[in-house]
């Protein structure tokens, strides 16, 4: 992948979490512009018009469950590469993810601090 203008969307509901993950992608230069989203209905229209190279995913939405989200997207938008966030651990929803369609599965109570270096490695 060329690395020049790739954006990120980042839909997740927790302010918390989306500031730490605001600024971790900070030291990547090849994004261009970062999107976030609360819930589903309000990344809808993101993903429609500006079709983000990058998705980071919660499980966990107010509207629509993440995975579900994760099927719809992969549907509609194949390109785009889905990164899952959850506080979820074990195997099960890695694995249902992953069979989904999800290039990468982190667990924020352990891997939070990895998110940069993820996204990174998909850009």
């Amino acid at each position: 992948m060329s690395d020049k203008g790739k954006t990120l969307l980042i839909i997740d509901d927790s302010p918390f979490i989306i500031t730490g993950l605001l600024h971790q992608p900070e030291g990547l230069p090849s994004l261009q512009k970062v999107y976030t989203a609360e819930n589903y209905a309000d990344a809808q229209p993101i993903l429609q018009s500006s079709r983000p190279d990058v998705l980071l995913l919660d499980i966990h939405l107010p509207d629509v469950n993440g995975i579900e989200v994760l099927r719809r997207v992969k549907q509609l938008y194949p390109s785009v590469v889905v990164i899952m966030i959850s506080n979820q651990e074990g195997d099960v929803y890695r694995t249902r993810c992953k069979a989904l369609g999800a290039a990468h599965y982190i667990d924020k109570s352990t891997e939070f601090h990895l998110v940069s270096q993820i996204v990174s490695s998909f850009l």
